[in-house]
């Protein structure tokens, strides 16, 4: 483990990567392993004298551990910043906060352009395919490494709510409360074929070099920003961009050609530019794929309560965003009907807002008195201040 970075504003900022020998492999769904194995984490906070204060904090597919410091890559803030401070949500004074970068990522932990100790060369698409359980496997592994028995709470929102179901049925005893914001419990046609767009927009890039082209000494990032760009509109919702851009001209006039004549051209496009200078295409590939092979009901017969069933002593609260349409409202139904089913117990949640899919990134005041409100009753159910 590398040291932990000097006291910033009074609060203790730690992490760094967290190395895993040979002996400790990580065995994945698809029977492969993946030793030596390297989880990039970052913690806020300080774990209190009987470990009963740690929340784990999971990303979402475009995400990675800077939740509340600054991006080392972008030199921008955590992209959770205004949940995580003193007097916040999730408060470092009172709570120990830790954010992994999924393996698959490319900020630290093991993925498609670490070295394959096999040949000492990028393992591209030599890397094993992985799924949401992968991850959330990895993740155990760093919990316990850091002494933790058991999580105050695991929170995640997108991709990371799916790993807060995962942790719930895999690790039921590792939880005393969770919380699931804007997921789903398994991946829909429509959110797989959006990815497959994004997937094949990458693998037509003439750089992408069928995955090899950190060897080549290039990178497909006009096929990434068109994957980001296809994306991104599914974190939005029609209100949004009608209410931030509608059909508003970049200048006066039209160019009567194909440059970005519209505001939201224009959005898109700088939204695809910057992705590429932070993520790697192969890491893309790879996690879109663990979402589109996320199907918890499955890995239980079919019943998605059966999932849940040692989970009863856990916490749930279960949030949605009105307006969005890449998990919408009744796929966070069917969440709270299956733990109700299996006897745990859940608060549910629709948060009326016109912001999509992404407004759990934005200034959503009921979010954060819904979550505030949730925390401080486990907080109090478990004796923390």
């Amino acid at each position: 483990m590398t040291a932990q970075a000097p006291i910033t504003a009074g609060i203790e900022i730690g992490g760094g990567t967290w190395r895993f020998p040979a002996s400790q492999p990580l065995r994945l769904d698809s029977g492969a392993k993946l030793a030596p194995l390297e989880i990039g984490y970052k913690t806020y906070g300080r774990l209190n004298a009987d470990k009963s204060n740690a929340v784990l904090v999971c990303h979402a597919l475009t995400g990675d551990q800077h939740l509340a410091s600054t991006h080392p890559v972008t030199g921008k803030p955590g992209w959770w910043d205004r949940f995580v401070g003193p007097g916040l949500v999730l408060d470092p004074e009172r709570h120990f906060i830790i954010c992994t970068n999924v393996i698959g990522g490319c900020m630290g932990s093991t993925g498609p352009a670490s070295l394959d100790p096999a040949t000492n060369a990028p393992y591209g698409l030599k890397f094993p395919v992985i799924t949401i359980g992968d991850m959330v496997r990895a993740q155990a592994m760093l919990i316990e490494a850091l002494g933790i028995e058991t999580l105050f709470a695991a929170i995640g929102g997108s991709m990371g709510g799916m790993q807060v179901l995962q942790w719930a049925a895999d690790y039921p005893e590792k939880l005393f409360s969770a919380v699931v914001i804007a997921a789903a419990a398994r991946h829909s046609a429509q959110n797989i074929a959006f990815h497959e767009v994004g997937r094949q927009a990458i693998m037509a890039d003439p750089n992408w070099h069928q995955g090899a082209y950190l060897a080549a000494g290039v990178r497909p990032e006009k096929g990434l920003a068109v994957a980001r760009m296809a994306a991104h509109i599914t974190y939005l919702s029609e209100a949004a961009l009608q209410r931030k851009f509608g059909r508003e001209l970049q200048r006066d006039g039209l160019s009567w050609g194909f440059d970005a004549d519209f505001q939201v051209e224009s959005y898109l496009r700088h939204q695809g530019t910057s992705f590429v200078d932070r993520f790697d295409a192969n890491s893309y590939l790879y996690i879109t794929r663990a979402l589109d092979y996320f199907d918890l009901a499955a890995q239980y017969g079919g019943v998605l309560a059966e999932a849940f069933v040692k989970a009863r002593h856990v916490k749930f609260c279960v949030l949605s965003f009105s307006s969005d349409w890449l998990y919408p409202t009744p796929e966070s139904r069917d969440i709270v009907r299956a733990l109700n089913g299996a006897g745990c117990r859940a608060s549910f949640a629709e948060i009326q807002t016109d912001k999509g899919h992404d407004a759990f990134f934005l200034d959503e005041p009921l979010l954060d008195q819904t979550l505030r409100g949730f925390l401080a009753a486990q907080a109090q159910a478990r004796g923390l201040p």
